[in-house]
């Protein structure tokens, strides 16, 4: 009996020793702890939904795979908002696509892409994209996407950056809400497509919720689902699913100057990293350079590639041209490189912004082509065919995300990934301009034949717990939430943002612990609410942007550490 208590005090000591070890510095691992909530209920059925396909996001990867398998199968379509709501909506550039084959082809798309993506792109999921491209488009048109054409019946195609030949398909500078709109009508006449707006999906269901342990090292990982909270009643449901597809779209909201919707929190990419699936190349997070500059607006309102492609030249704030210090390709460099040019002039230089100029260009076509920014900026006294643009970068596409294969399957069985969430490979260092919608289509089509091909062997998992939240209270304290979101936001914008040091991610890196540690003690205390549930998602994607940008011990693409110059 004498040796029973140093023995159990040492058992003791270990297990804190051990559990203290994983939480300085390893966020992501206690996330995935086993939580009473799912613990002890099981299902009563009231609350449980059976779908063949769960789409978790609106915008046009998770619509497109919607109306592709809703013949085959019941759909539930779940987004958080409303279906307008979704970054898709607001892409005003276009689609990139090979049309015009006298002058362009496969072999120039392709060599563009590699070069926008520091030849770090897959060159498979390259190829992929920009052989399928023309079919997908065709697709488009077939819902009902009008693309704008020239007096000849012809697509009247543009130039961006990074492009060597004109292949963006648009309509006017609004071709997201076009595609957006247009896809909202078929999905909204389709009989087996059940919109479920303002529902927030707050994680998927694995063999974890049964109980099992589930590590990164276990091979056969399933999805069964998702828990998804009905934001009006506060209630969660359990939708049990064949086949589920995330498709959340990017995380821009997890800088404080972002171009994308609010909504933008990264929610899918925390939701399969906490369930264990691998995530990838989260450090490349692409700026946007011309941001319209009017501090106050969140999100910033986008000044298009195309705006530059149709000759906008960038000046210093006393009107000085600039780009030739940086690249021979003057304004129509690749992104990280015009992002990093003015942000390197705007320190230089002490500025909070610089200007576009397109007041030498035909001011009735100006307004014809760019309509919406006309009338943005108008309304805020800048006339752009008289006056300078003011601009500024701003947090816009995430390359990395939710690894999959060439089927858009993710490393657990039976999820699926598309769009922004995702990481196909295609964009590698830095995405090429207007290369992300036609990616979104081409695996969305991949991922829909794949899973069509497979979804009739799977089976419902019914032995899945129903959410649990006994002892939970309601949260009285949303001012530490609303609080804590926006020091996550400066942390990122200070510290991981288009210029890094290794200095700089250890501070995010310290900073993000301490804020992880509160909000996931705030979690298990709290009935949930999408507030708190975005809020880990943002901390858990912020921190892998951080760890991810660590281990890259060279400066690529659109990962840039003064540290780590790049390797010749």
């Amino acid at each position: 009996m004498r040796n029973i208590a140093p023995i159990g005090f040492f058992v003791l000591f270990s297990l804190y020793f051990y559990t203290l070890k994983e939480k300085r510095g390893h966020i992501h691992e206690l996330t995935t702890t086993h939580h009473p909530r799912f613990a002890s209920k099981r299902n009563k059925g009231n609350m449980v939904k059976k779908f063949d396909f769960l789409v978790i996001g609106s915008g046009i990867a998770g619509m497109s795979f919607a109306l592709k398998v809703a013949d085959h199968g019941k759909v539930a379509l779940v987004c958080k908002t409303t279906l307008e709501d979704a970054n898709t909506y607001f892409a005003q550039g276009g689609v990139a696509s090979v049309t015009n084959m006298l002058v362009d082809n496969f072999e120039k798309h392709i060599e563009d892409t590699m070069i926008a993506g520091d030849w770090i792109s897959d060159r498979d999921a390259v190829e992929k994209v920009v052989r399928e491209a023309p079919s997908q488009i065709q697709a488009l048109i077939d819902w009902g996407v009008e693309f704008d054409r020239n007096e000849k019946g012809e697509f009247d195609l543009h130039r961006e950056g990074g492009h060597s030949e004109f292949r963006i398909l648009h309509h006017a500078d609004n071709t997201g809400a076009e595609i957006q709109e247009s896809l909202i009508k078929a999905v909204r006449r389709h009989p087996d497509i059940t919109i479920f707006d303002n529902h927030f999906a707050i994680e998927i269901l694995t063999q974890h919720h049964l109980g099992i342990e589930v590590t990164r090292q276990t091979p056969d990982i399933e999805c069964y689902g998702a828990y998804v909270l009905d934001i009006a009643t506060n209630e969660v449901h359990t939708f049990l699913s064949k086949v589920t597809l995330m498709a959340t779209g990017g995380c821009g909201a997890v800088y404080k100057t972002t171009t994308n919707p609010l909504v933008a929190t990264g929610d899918g990419i925390a939701m399969v990293y906490r369930a264990k699936g691998t995530v990838k190349d989260m450090e490349f997070v692409q700026f946007h350079p011309t941001a319209l500059y009017n501090p106050g607006d969140r999100p910033s309102f986008l000044i298009t590639e195309a705006m530059r492609g149709y000759g906008g030249i960038l000046r210093t704030k006393d009107g000085k041209e600039f780009m030739q210090k940086y690249d021979p390709r003057l304004s129509l460099a690749p992104r990280d490189i015009v992002a990093r040019a003015i942000d390197n002039e705007m320190k230089h230089r002490g500025d909070d912004h610089v200007y576009l100029d397109v007041t030498h260009k035909n001011p009735e076509e100006t307004k014809r082509h760019f309509p919406n920014i006309y009338e943005k900026c108008l309304s805020l006294g800048i006339d752009i065919t008289k006056d300078y643009i003011p601009v500024a970068p701003a947090a816009h596409y995430l390359c990395g995300g939710i690894k999959v294969d060439l089927n858009a399957a993710s490393s657990i069985h039976r999820l699926y990934a598309v769009g922004e969430c995702s990481c196909t490979g295609l964009h590698g260092g830095n995405r090429l301009a207007s290369n992300s919608l036609i990616e979104a289509v081409v695996y969305a089509d991949a991922a829909a034949k794949h899973s069509l091909a497979h979804f009739g062997e799977y089976s419902y998992n019914e032995a899945i717990p129903e959410w649990n939240d006994e002892g939970t209270k309601m949260n009285e304290e949303m001012v530490l939430i609303s609080q804590d979101a926006k020091e996550v936001q400066q942390i990122m914008s200070t510290y991981v943002g288009i210029v890094r040091t290794d200095l700089r991610l250890k501070r995010a890196w310290n900073r993000l612990d301490l804020l992880y540690e509160e909000t996931e003690e705030l979690f298990k205390q709290s009935v949930v609410s999408r507030e708190l549930c975005e809020l880990r998602n943002v901390i858990n994607v912020g921190y892998l942007i951080m760890r991810q940008a660590m281990e890259r011990k060279e400066s690529r693409g659109l990962h840039y550490n003064i540290d780590h110059p790049r390797k010749s």
